[in-house]
């Protein structure tokens, strides 16, 4: 293979070589000798071209030939194939074997000796949910392959089962469905995008979109599915032109019956600052729904200035919740096993707080962050999780909160796990993304997002077909809970809520094998 690609190379090299008239030859040699920016071209005319022919292609090169099926970052081939197949084929079955290094320490799920039968699984299977997915071949130059109508289980929550955010809301939500959208606003993404998105998790029923802190946009409403809207410090679709919070848009956006839940966004695991949008993203659309000038970057502020501590954060939940009658919740990211002491003592104490807490992991991407920060700034989202889930039990205040997990959970037994570590549900987005087409350019930043996914550059979204991609975005989840199923079922358990520490176990590089109950205790309650 890799003389085949050399002999190509060489092939198109002289190919250019014969075809360009030799006076642009001589022209660049002079230029590149003379320039005084680049010491290759200096030193090497012409030929230091070839270098930078090679180091611009060397991402995508690496992408496609050169690493293997795991190894690429931050999601490998096969994650991306294993997320694509499922929503084209609704398919999750390999053969031969498993690629998993099993010499290196990681978390396993335990299996039960008695497994769960399909009769016995408390879940919900009807009505069945119409969608479309792809049958046929597809090769290189013969695609045959075609969208068929088929007809699936969704895979529900029983009623019995059914998550409960905000029970003494005015409004509580009630959910039947273990993952939905991530936080991504419209701005981060484009219009198709975000509908495909919302069309797809609508018809899934029991999931959710998740509007980012960019504010509510039409293009999330268009699936008829429920919202969570975020509030980041920016108050974008929130606010008055000074940039204050504006209680009268809040409260419009309250009656919006789609919208369930608001979401007060303290950090996100890639960027524990305020977000950031180019202003080639910023159309006047998107500049009127958050209430910005198009065009100019858009930062927001590292912090909300409506609250400074743990009280006047709950006073502001507290008006919050009395003003739309919504439930409330948080996103924060945990920096260390201490981080939410002071959130459920002071919750105990008080008797306050939220209605929900998001956990982001430090994994968890953006479209536009700082490379010091996505390495290094905020724990792993089950480090994270752990910790989060101790502090709130150890204070007695579990039972008040539903804990949303993010960071990297786009496939049912990443799922299965973070569940067992505490989580009551799960927001994933580059799992979304991934599902309208996302392949990884990581250009999210430069509005030129090769297939439409990430930018509001019209030319680049007209690649991503709303009609096509919604029914990828359906599958995709319907995907996810029917593994999660099958892995509640192989655990012994009825379904996927029942997932705890003892049903996860950590094996080091030396085979040792601990259950993470053990790795992990749960605290003693401290307060009542």
């Amino acid at each position: 293979m890799f003389q085949e690609i050399a002999l190509t190379i060489l092939l198109i090299i002289f190919m250019i070589v014969v075809t360009v008239p030799p006076l642009l030859f001589i022209i660049i040699y002079f230029r590149d000798k003379n320039q005084s920016q680049h010491s290759v071209l200096r030193n090497f005319p012409l030929l230091g071209r070839i270098r930078y022919v090679f180091e611009m292609l060397g991402p995508e090169m690496r992408q496609y030939m050169f690493d293997s099926d795991n190894e690429g970052k931050p999601f490998s081939r096969m994650d991306f194939a294993n997320i694509v197949v499922a929503g084209k084929y609704m398919k999750t079955l390999i053969s031969f074997g498993s690629k998993r290094d099993f010499n290196k320490a990681g978390w396993y799920l335990r299996n039960s000796m008695f497994p769960k039968q399909l009769a016995e699984m408390e879940i919900e299977c009807d009505p069945k949910i119409k969608t479309k997915r792809y049958v046929g071949t597809e090769g290189l130059f013969s695609r045959k392959e075609h969208l068929e109508d088929i007809e699936i289980k969704p895979w529900r929550l029983n009623d019995s089962d059914t998550i409960i955010i905000g029970a003494d809301c005015q409004h509580p939500w009630k959910v039947k469905g273990p993952v939905g959208m991530s936080a991504m606003s419209f701005g981060a993404l484009g219009e198709n995008a975000i509908q495909a998105m919302s069309y797809g998790l609508g018809k899934a029923t029991g999931s959710w979109v998740h509007t980012g802190e960019g504010g509510l946009a039409p293009h999330h409403l268009v699936g008829g599915g429920d919202i969570i809207m975020q509030i980041g410090p920016g108050l974008f679709g929130v606010r008055m032109k000074n940039g204050e919070f504006c209680p009268d848009q809040f409260q419009e956006k309250a009656n919006n019956p789609q919208i369930k839940m608001f979401e007060l966004k303290l950090a996100q695991g890639a960027k524990i600052r305020g977000g950031h949008v180019e202003g080639s993203k910023v159309n006047p659309e998107i500049a009127k729904i958050r209430g910005v000038t198009p065009w100019k970057n858009v930062d927001s502020p590292n912090r909300h200035n409506e609250f400074h501590d743990m009280i006047s954060l709950f006073d502001f939940i507290d008006y919050l919740r009395e003003l739309g009658g919504k439930p409330i919740g948080i996103k924060i990211v945990m920096g260390g096993p201490d981080s939410a002491e002071e959130l459920a003592q002071t919750m105990a104490q008080t008797g306050r707080g939220p209605d929900a807490i998001t956990i982001d992991g430090g994994e968890g991407g953006s479209g536009a962050t700082y490379q010091e920060m996505a390495d290094t700034m905020g724990l792993p989202v089950k480090s994270g999780l752990i910790h989060l889930d101790n502090a709130l039990r150890k204070y007695g205040v579990r039972n008040r909160v539903k804990v949303f997990a993010s960071g990297k959970l786009f496939s049912p037994d990443k799922i299965a796990i973070t569940l067992s570590m505490g989580a009551d549900l799960i927001n994933i987005a580059r799992g979304m993304m991934i599902s309208v087409g996302c392949i990884g350019a990581q250009k999210c930043h430069t509005n030129k997002c090769p297939v439409g996914v990430a930018t509001t550059d019209l030319g680049h979204q007209k690649a991503l077909v709303v009609e096509e991609k919604q029914w990828r975005v359906l599958n995709y989840v319907i995907t996810l809970r029917n593994g999660l199923n099958s892995l509640a079922g192989a655990a012994g358990l009825t379904n996927y809520t029942q997932f705890d520490r003892t049903h996860v176990t950590y094996k080091d590089e030396h085979g040792h094998a601990i259950v993470l109950q053990d790795l992990f205790p749960y605290p003693e309650i401290i307060h009542q």
